[in-house]
Formats: C-alpha cells, structure tokens, sequence
C-alpha cells in the first residue's frame, strides 16, 4: 500500500527518474543524497507518534527539540528552540526560556505557545512515546497546568517530584519533545484531533530539511528548508529509498546510482571494502537486538523457559557470522557506556542446561511456539539461528515474517510469542531503558503506559519502585548501583533474551563527506553533508 506525496511539485523529475528500474544513473545529482535504506518501519510522521528507528532519524534531520547534546560527549547538554533554562528551588519546575527570532519552515515564528502545544498534545494524544513526558507526573488530567507557556517566550514544565535534572532534559531531547508549528498544526484540525490525521502524513517543523514526500516502503524525501535559523544544509534534498535487499543495495551502491548504502551485510561490506570509489563509516550504537517473550503465553510465563531460552542462542558465533561488524554480544539492557551499564555476559549456548529448565518446567520434550520477524536482514538470519539452536532442546520456533509495520503493530498489540527487534535508547540517560525493560505499572491491556515489559505482559511490582527510585537519586555512584541491580535483576528473571548491541555500518561513495553518524539513532544526520 502506498500513500500519497506530501506534497508535489518541484523536483518531482529528479525523485522520479531516482526511482526508475530502468537504466542506472551515472550518478545521483550533485545536490542530491540518495540512501538506500530499509524504510518499512514508518507508520507516521507526526512526532507524538514516532518511535521507530528510520522515523525518529527522518525526525531528528527535519525537527527541533528543545535540547540537544554534544555527539562526541553526549553529558553536554544545550538549548536549541530554548535559550535557557533554570531549575525552581524545589527542584519540580524547570523553567525555559525560548529563542527569539526563529521560523517554522512555514514561515511562523517559533514561540513557547508552540512549545506549550507540542509537549501537551503528545500528552493528550497519548501514542507509544507519551510515556517519556508522563513519567513526570504529566498526565491528561494537569498536562495544561504542569506545561504552560508564561510569556511569549518562556514556558514552565512542572513536575511531580524533584527528578535528578538531566534525567528532565535528556528526555527533552527525544523525539517526542519536537517542535510543531501550532499555527499551521491546528489549521488542519479534523474532530478535535489535533492536527493528528493530517500531521501523520505531512510536516510541521522546523529543521534543516522539511518532508516533502513519503510513500510507504518505497520512498522519504527530505527538501532544504529555506527558513532554518541555523547553517543552511548544503544539500538541497536527501532522498531515502526502500531497499529491502541488501544484494541490491551494494550493487546500486557500486554503480552511484545510491551514495549510501544503510543495511549491508558483513560479505557485502567485505566485498565493497576493496572499491577505491566506495568508503566504510562505522559508529557504535546504544541500539539492542533482543526477544520478547510474551507472558500472556503460558509457556513463556514459566521463569524455567524464560531461563532456557537464554542459555538456547549461540551468541557468539551470531556475532562471528551473520552480525560480524555489525554487533557485539551484550546481554543487559543498558548499553556499554550508559551510566550504571553492565558489560559481563552471563549466557551462553548450553543445550543440556536449557533441556534440564524445560524439563523441571514440564516440558522435557519442548514445546511449539511462533516468532514474528521482520522480513530483512540480518533479523532474518539472527531468527533462523534461534530456530536451530532452540530446537536442540525441542522448542519447535516457528518463524512469521513481516513487514516492519506489521510485526510492530503486531507486537504493540501483545498479541506475538516471541518478537525479535531492536531497541533504541530514547535519550541519553539510563533510565530510559530501565523504565521500557523493567517498569510495568499496569498490564492491563487498555493502560496507559506500554513499555517492552508491558508489551510483553510482564508485571513488575517491585522492580518498578526501583526503577522510580533511582530517577530521585542525584549521587552519580549510587544511581549507578541501583541500575546495576536492575540489570541483573533483569537479566535473571525477566521476559527478555537481550542479545547483541549494535555497531552501525554506512557504505559511502567517495565523493560523500559529512555524513554523520551519531550515538544513537536518531543522530544520524545529512545537516552537513555534501558532495564533491
């Protein structure tokens, strides 16, 4: 199914003919990026509702945020829509003071009613991502009190409890903290959604580029923005392509008709290493590959099973082959340099030891279960590992594949066995995944916090306080420890086989220069990239 372009008009040839099947370009325009890139995941552009990978990047190259952080030392925090900021004496409200003299690509100005309407409608429409502004205490119900705009350029962001602030402003940093132009937002109103039916196709931003078009897993333009208060991309428009095959990423790769190729596997990036027109960039990722083991499922709720299956996946020789270049073992859920981050890998591939937990489950000759996978590499190969490892002890796997928007949805809406996916940190501050991987307040099935623990219906009455506990905490070396625990805690007993951290590959043509590939996923960037 495809959706229609955002918009039309202007360079509608140069998408077009990018697109065609038929004969290569002999390179892309020079004023152009195009990448290949495997883009199914994308259910919406609006920035209350993203939370995938390729989305949340479109995003962080077309929007702004409150703050933003130093890529090379990510505890350097600063303001980008805000000038300012200071913390009440009680520590609850922090105080934003907005820059002045700014423009949404529409031509509005940027000020803190804009602000005030982006963290509240994020509230009110209350998607997956409504969580990182409701762990707050902002809910429905007070988000107009506790979010308020004071003055044309100053808005108060009140909290329940005197949270350590970089927790606060890291969170800020996410998506979900995006700017939306309320002007042009609310001009497109349909029964009081706020702008939502409209925004989940279009743009309403601020950034280096705008988003021109999008048609689902086929093609995401991004387009200069003329209005962009900062230094003016020096690419008129970036072009990504859905490229399911990473065969034909590398071969449309090597004839320039794509500058970057997104989702090359370890023989692909071997095979291109050797082409003096081609460069390999490669960063480090927070990003976790792990399973989902959903406890709705009576198998999977026994602690023997969840423990098996751990001891039932050949980490590393995943890591030797299919993820080589790609991910190191990890096996906790905060990634290695997150504060508190455990690093030691306790699970290894152990067939009798998973046969024995099985068997003190009742289960001594396994049991059939399913797993939803998407459709792409390495995901694929990493599933069809599992399914041969699991069945040494009889865990008869069988896999379901998917789109990216399928398996999501699927996954979202706990109806899966087993889900394998990739987890992204939100922002840079531990308690980002100890909240998604280790607090469920409510399992019901209508509530309004889903973390992966509530995807995976997972209760976790006690761990949950620990979790709430540590975000009060200010000394660094005692929230530290309180992570660890949880970690651990986790990594025993949880719904959860957390298995590699990912290193991020781009394979470049030669004349590509600034492309950035940051901490995490929403950092990489074509801000500064251009062509010679």
């Amino acid at each position: 199914m495809g959706l229609a372009f955002v918009r039309r008009g202007f360079g509608a040839a140069v998408v077009a003919a990018l697109l065609a099947t038929t004969p290569a370009l002999a390179a892309t325009p020079k004023d152009t990026l195009v990448q290949a890139w495997m883009i199914d995941d994308i259910i919406s552009l609006d920035p209350a509702e993203i939370f995938e990978i390729s989305t949340t990047e479109i995003a962080g190259n077309t929007y702004e945020r409150l703050i933003g952080y130093d890529l090379d030392d990510v505890s350097k925090i600063f303001g980008v829509v805000a000038e300012s900021w200071t913390v009440s004496d009680d520590g609850k409200t922090i105080t934003f003071k907005i820059r002045e003299g700014r423009k949404f690509a529409s031509g509005n100005p940027i000020t803190a009613a804009d602000v005030e309407f982006s963290l509240q409608r994020a509230v009110l429409l209350d998607k997956s991502p409504a969580f990182i502004i409701n762990q707050f205490g902002i809910t429905k119900d007070n988000v107009k009190t506790a979010i308020k705009a004071t003055g044309d350029y100053t808005l108060d962001f009140t909290m329940d409890r005197p949270y350590a602030p970089s927790f606060a402003l890291y969170a800020l940093t996410s998506s979900v903290a995006s700017v939306v132009d309320k002007k042009l937002v609310m001009e497109h109103e349909a029964n009081g959604d706020f702008g939502y039916e409209w925004l989940k196709t279009h743009y309403a931003g601020s950034g280096p580029f705008t988003i021109r078009d999008w048609r689902a897993n086929e093609v995401a333009v991004l387009e200069r923005n003329p209005n962009y208060s900062g230094t003016p991309a020096p690419l008129a428009r970036v072009i990504y392509r859905h490229i399911p095959e990473t065969a034909t990423q590398r071969i449309l790769l090597e004839k320039g008709d794509v500058d970057i190729a997104r989702n090359l596997g370890p023989e692909e990036i071997a095979a291109v290493s050797t082409n003096p027109d081609i460069k390999i960039q490669s960063a480090p990722k927070g990003t976790l590959y792990y399973l989902g083991l959903n406890q709705k499922n009576p198998e999977l709720a026994k602690p023997e099973v969840r423990e098996a299956l751990k001891y039932l996946v050949d980490y590393e020789a995943i890591a030797d082959t299919i993820m080589k270049n790609q991910a190191s073992v990890h096996q906790a859920f905060l990634p290695k340099g997150f504060l508190g981050a455990v690093n030691d890998n306790p699970y290894k591939l152990d067939v009798d030891k998973a046969k024995a937990l099985l068997a003190k489950a009742g289960l001594p000759d396994g049991f059939t279960v399913t797993m939803d996978v998407r459709s792409a590499q390495p995901i694929t190969g990493v599933a069809e590992a599992i399914q041969s490892t699991f069945a040494k002890a009889g865990v008869k796997l069988e896999i379901i594949p998917g789109d990216g928007k399928q398996t999501l949805t699927k996954y979202r809406a706990r109806t899966h066995d087993i889900y394998i996916g990739v987890w992204g940190p939100d922002y840079q501050d531990p308690h980002t995944n100890a909240q998604t991987f280790a607090s469920n307040p409510d399992n019901k099935d209508d509530a309004s916090s889903k973390t992966l623990a509530w995807r995976n219906a997972w209760p976790t009455p006690e761990l949950g306080k620990e979790v709430d506990a540590a975000i009060l905490e200010r000394d660094p070396a005692k929230r530290a420890a309180l992570y660890e625990a949880m970690q651990r805690e986790v990594m025993a007993d949880g719904p959860f086989v957390i298995m590699f951290q990912q290193t991020e590959n781009a394979a470049e043509r030669a004349n590509v220069k600034g492309f950035i590939m940051g901490p995490s996923f929403d950092n990489n960037l074509a801000t500064a990239t251009s062509k010679e």
